[in-house]
């Protein structure tokens, strides 16, 4: 869901308190059963593990038409890019009719906002889409609505309306609406415009057909059966069983989500849900009894952020014990609620690059925020307004060297805070431009590690274990297969370490051979007798078999 600044925190800081009460402790996470018998565990398959998302803030990312505003046909423009880079599947976010820059709160659930094209946009979109050999996932957000929605606009103080169930009114005559996220009744634009805004009565059965007809064409607009013109998966925001814990619209997961992701999945078994916790937790109940295929890894996230080698150590065993086989974790360091990751490390290229190390090859599915491969910066300014003080984190992509070069989607130019406070700066070295021929860059390093993602089944696929060291700030994960393993080091000091791990630990292919380095491309060197290797400070490591 977008931030709503330091409500929101206040609400995920009290709901993840929860979770974290329960994370096991540090070293608690090697190779082992549970009964202690050291056996390797059963391969665990996990949901598109074969897949690399790129989401998209379609108004920033890239203008076509030379309004600086973003849109379809630009992200269209720029689907080599995303390929290039490594990406296999894009995660817009949401892109129907909403009086809010960033399209949360629909004044239409239908269509497309006229701002980034229409329908045959849309259909251009997919159809490029999959031509490349890609996949496409869509932003919904179906909880709330904003005013100016039809069914708004019929059934208040109309309780006669064919809509009049739709919503939820308190008192006679559908005089009172209910409040929406956060008890919001309204909610101001970046411009500072106060908009209504409700929340959509999930429980009504002719709500849920409605939205039930409403996925099915999205991933089958045509009614063929085919499915090559329509989406391959959404994200659902702000996915909840009890709404906001309000104890108003409660058993959503049985009585609203099941029954829609049920005859979606038997239209098209390929297409995916993705659910974006409400409460930013684990996420486990949301695969078992919530239905959803993938979950974001948002204690992982928080660990990486703190660059805590204990912490990541504790979400890594956590999330491996709560993932069912055949479901997904989404693991990402950015997305447009939360701080990028270059201001969160103080913009340090050594810590960028093990959040990128950190992103690409733990186990589960990688997921990039736009511009997060270039290391563009941004933090949220609650001062800024409700919502602008979002818009830091949702910068225009850095196309070129200079920010209002063609093709920028700098729509929040102009006399504001946000604009003349913004981050980035013309020739700040944080582009495509400066950094695609850069085989030193943040994007040179990304589009290696994705590669060799790519080309080592052993990390898309294998299985994950948090190996003891040493060393209490280096981490090491093996990752394996039965044909493969890869060990991958990561060092959180200022200094440098030597770390050793016990030869036990180890398969034997990274310890009877020589090993190289995909990180460095280098051959590592191994003592006989002993098994160590030394980390530069803030240094990754990727060790393989070979030379």
């Amino acid at each position: 869901m977008r931030a709503t600044g330091p409500i929101k925190h206040l609400l995920i800081a009290a709901l993840l308190g929860v979770a974290a009460a329960a994370a096991p402790a540090a070293g608690q996470s090697g190779g082992g059963r549970a009964d202690g018998s050291g056996a390797r565990p059963e391969r665990v398959a996990w949901c598109a593990e074969d897949e690399v998302f790129y989401q998209i803030f379609v108004r920033s990312f890239r203008d076509s038409d030379g309004d600086r505003i973003g849109d379809l046909n630009g992200v269209r423009e720029a689907l080599g890019y995303v390929r290039e880079l490594g990406a296999t599947s894009i995660l817009l976010t949401p892109i129907n009719p909403s009086p809010f820059y960033h399209n949360y709160f629909a004044t239409s659930f239908e269509g497309v906002d006229r701002a980034y094209g229409d329908a045959r946009s849309l259909h251009a979109l997919i159809e490029a889409v999959h031509g490349r050999g890609m996949k496409i996932y869509l932003d919904v957000e179906v909880q709330y609505l904003a005013g100016g929605h039809p069914w708004w606009k019929e059934s208040e103080g109309n309780p006669g309306s064919r809509y009049s169930r739709f919503l939820i009114y308190h008192g006679r005559g559908n005089t009172q609406p209910d409040t929406a996220a956060f008890n919001l009744l309204a909610a101001p634009g970046y411009d500072g415009k106060p908009i209504r805004l409700t929340t959509v009565n999930l429980l009504e059965p002719a709500v849920r057909s409605y939205f039930q007809r409403f996925f099915l064409t999205l991933v089958d607009p045509s009614g063929d059966g085919r499915f090559d013109d329509g989406v391959d998966g959404f994200r659902l925001d702000h996915m909840m069983d009890n709404l906001d814990n309000r104890g108003e619209l409660t058993h959503l997961f049985a009585d609203f989500w099941a029954p829609i992701i049920g005859a979606t999945r038997a239209a098209n078994p390929r297409v995916r849900f993705i659910a974006e916790q409400g409460d930013w937790g684990p996420g486990d109940d949301f695969l078992t009894r919530g239905g959803a295929d993938m979950v974001f890894a948002f204690p992982l996230r928080a660990a990486v952020a703190s660059l805590k080698r204990n912490a990541i150590a504790d979400a890594l065993t956590a999330m491996i014990a709560g993932t069912p086989a055949g479901k997904g974790r989404l693991i990402f360091i950015e997305n447009h609620d939360v701080t990028r990751f270059a201001s969160e490390v103080g913009g340090d290229p050594r810590k960028e690059r093990i959040g990128a190390a950190l992103t690409v090859l733990l186990k589960g599915t990688p997921l990039m925020y736009y511009g997060q491969e270039l290391g563009m910066k941004g933090r949220q300014t609650p001062a800024w307004s409700w919502g602008g003080g979002d818009i830091p984190q949702r910068e225009a992509f850095r196309w070129d060297s200079r920010v209002e070069s063609r093709g920028s989607a700098t729509w929040y130019s102009g006399d504001y805070p946000w604009w003349t406070g913004r981050f980035a700066r013309d020739h700040d070295g944080i582009s495509v431009a400066e950094e695609r021929g850069d085989t030193g860059s943040l994007l040179s390093f990304y589009r290696r590690l994705l590669a060799q993602r790519r080309s080592h089944p052993e990390l898309r696929a294998g299985d994950e274990r948090v190996l003891d060291t040493n060393q209490a700030d280096v981490l090491a994960v093996l990752r394996s297969t039965a044909t493969g393993a890869g060990l991958l080091l990561v060092n959180f000091a200022d200094t440098s370490r030597v770390v050793a791990i016990g030869r036990e630990s180890l398969p034997t292919s990274l310890v009877a051979g020589p090993l190289r380095d995909l990180v460095s491309g280098r051959p590592e060197a191994m003592t006989a007798g002993t098994w160590h290797t030394e980390l530069p400070a803030l240094a990754v490591k990727l060790l393989v078999p070979g030379r």
